[in-house]
């Protein structure tokens, strides 16, 4: 473990017992609860890539085209919530909403045949899309604001590392109960989990609440539009959204050539959704030994902004092999494989979950409380579809006109350099507040 020190709450001592016991059961029950969010998610995301699978990249564009655009419609409206109610009612009321949602599409997936996986599948990937962006961005907005930045780089790698183990044990799930209840029973399972985080984050909302100086019970105000006009006014969020779409581009690219290849190779539903369970399962096994490892070492001996850093430089470097060697096959799980798709989709997946998200929700900690909820949530949910709907497109384009693996890992790695500059700055960007626990020999700070 890198001789990690233990991921405590320095909690005053001459507050009331009740009070110690829970700011330091805070971070277990954090933990427990993003499990039961990951697990959720994990096991209807097979479910939706199945449907992708089904069609091929080149449906792609009009899927995430139909994301970025309800994305769109949808900022000022969770503005509009954030700005008028408390944080309490805002947790309840999303997660219920995603809950009932998730009852819903079950008759759907029953009659998934007659329905048609286009049809279904546009309206299930637009609406996974907002479950995954919503639910995980709200989470993550909640925590920074109920942990100090100080907090945040002891605590945030444990309770990603818990979100890690639901993202492992979700897909464990799934491919053990596809085989016997199909496809639309794991719905009815999802809801269940997601059931159980909300419980828990409301049960820890009344305990900060309970706080001397929260400000849980006040709505936090503003104007609805406010996650848009920060991200004009604010530099930290405009590197947050270049390295989103960096990060976006990279990624999305993988899952194009995944798209295809499934489509290929796999003609039934839960073949498919076996098959992007094993790619989840993997990315997830390297995501929680990375928070096992180097990311809590790296967060608090050298500060979130290096927990940006490397992962850029990781898929740079990894991107500028593959240009190279080309798209050599191998078994994966059982599959033969391009190497690009297993290198690309699990390694950078693995790092963007077990390392860069802690890191910049740690990051977030260090923003006044609206930028928290409003300009991370624009960031996480419009820029991100946005991204998606170009890369998709100008992936789609550039196959059109013959473009091979290595060319287009070449252009990545064009991409992730820019995104280890972008990086770098975010870090260390002028408008972020002082870290609570900045070391004051330079360490933290790397030379320009």
């Amino acid at each position: 473990m890198l001789g990690l020190p233990r991921p405590t709450l320095d909690v005053p001592v001459s507050l009331p017992r009740q009070t110690v016991v829970e700011q330091a059961a805070a971070p277990t029950l954090s933990a427990l609860a993003f499990f039961f969010v990951m697990t959720s998610y994990y096991i209807i995301r097979p479910v939706r890539d199945q449907l992708s699978g089904a069609v091929g990249s080149q449906s792609l564009p009009l899927f995430y085209g139909a994301v970025f655009v309800v994305m769109l419609l949808l900022t000022p409206v969770f503005g509009m919530l954030v700005a008028r109610f408390r944080r309490r009612q805002l947790l309840g009321w999303s997660y219920s909403f995603f809950i009932l949602c998730l009852l819903a599409f079950v008759p759907a997936f029953m009659a998934q045949d007659r329905i048609g996986a286009r049809e279904l599948g546009v309206v299930f990937f637009v609406w996974v899309s907002v479950f995954n962006l919503f639910v995980v961005s709200l989470f993550w907005s909640f925590m920074a604001d109920i942990f100090s930045s100080g907090q945040a780089r002891r605590v945030f790698s444990l309770i990603a590392l818990g979100g890690m183990a639901g993202a492992i044990f979700g897909p464990l799930v799934t491919k053990l109960l596809v085989q016997l209840i199909g496809v639309a029973p794991l719905l009815l399972v999802s809801a269940l989990a997601l059931g159980f985080s909300m419980m828990l984050l409301l049960q820890l909302s009344a305990q900060h609440d309970r706080q001397a100086g929260s400000r849980g019970d006040e709505a936090i105000g503003g104007s609805l539009w406010a996650g848009i006009r920060e991200l004009w006014s604010r530099p930290f969020l405009r590197y947050m959204a270049l390295l989103m779409l960096f990060g976006d581009g990279i990624g999305t690219l993988a899952y194009a050539l995944v798209a295809d290849y499934a489509k290929a190779h796999f003609t039934s539903t839960v073949a498919r959704t076996s098959f992007y369970n094993d790619l989840d399962l993997a990315t997830n096994l390297l995501g929680a030994a990375l928070q096992l490892t180097l990311t809590p070492w790296l967060l608090i001996r050298r500060g979130a902004g290096w927990g940006l850093v490397l992962p850029s430089l990781v898929n740079l470097a990894l991107l500028a092999v593959v240009a190279l060697i080309g798209g050599g096959s191998f078994l994966f799980f059982g599959h033969s494989v391009p190497l690009l798709l297993a290198v690309m989709l699990v390694i950078t997946r693995g790092f963007a979950y077990g390392m860069t998200k802690p890191a910049v929700d740690a990051l977030y900690t260090r923003v006044p409380r609206e930028t928290r909820y409003k300009g991370k949530n624009f960031v996480e949910t419009a820029v991100w579809r946005f991204g998606d709907v170009v890369v998709t497109s100008a992936v789609s384009g550039l196959r059109m006109l013959g473009w091979s693996i290595s060319g287009l890992a070449l252009l990545g790695a064009g991409v992730a350099a820019l995104a280890t500059v972008v990086s770098r700055r975010a870090g260390w960007s002028p408008d972020l507040a002082p870290d609570e626990h900045a070391r004051t020999d330079g360490a933290d700070v790397p030379s320009a």
